[in-house]
């Protein structure tokens, strides 16, 4: 079975050695975004809002690259250096993904890269 690498300008490139997003099968494995704004790769500080929302204009951008939407993430792990911003991406999330929602986890962790807040990676079928 062949994969198909996802890149997208809507979202940010790389910053490492990985892909936005790779396709196998109808199957996409989107790579964890942090809040950076795609046009100018700054970090997004203005507020955990913000940066919530940023992570999921990323995934999002990555999802429909791929010819999906955020209503195909079958699975969504949500890393987040401060647990107690988890009702706050409930909240937001409400407003991104339709039911049903997706399974999902939430980690707490020491850091993310660039000194986010928090990283969102996913899990995406496709159907015909």
């Amino acid at each position: 079975m062949s994969k198909t690498v996802i890149h997208t300008h809507e979202a940010p490139v790389a910053i490492g050695t990985y892909s936005q997003a790779v396709k196998v099968g109808n199957t996409v494995y989107l790579a964890g975004q942090i809040p950076l704004d795609p046009a100018t790769m700054a970090m997004v500080t203005d507020s955990m809002d913000a940066q919530i929302r940023r992570v999921l204009d990323n995934l999002k951008a990555v999802a429909q690259a791929a010819g999906g939407s955020l209503n195909d993430i079958v699975k969504l792990n949500v890393f987040l250096v401060d647990l107690t911003h988890f009702a706050l991406v409930n909240e937001i999330m409400a407003g991104y993904f339709a039911e049903p929602y997706p399974a999902r986890a939430a980690i707490g962790v020491a850091s993310l890269p660039r000194g986010a807040g928090i990283e969102m990676d996913a899990i995406m079928v496709l159907v015909d």
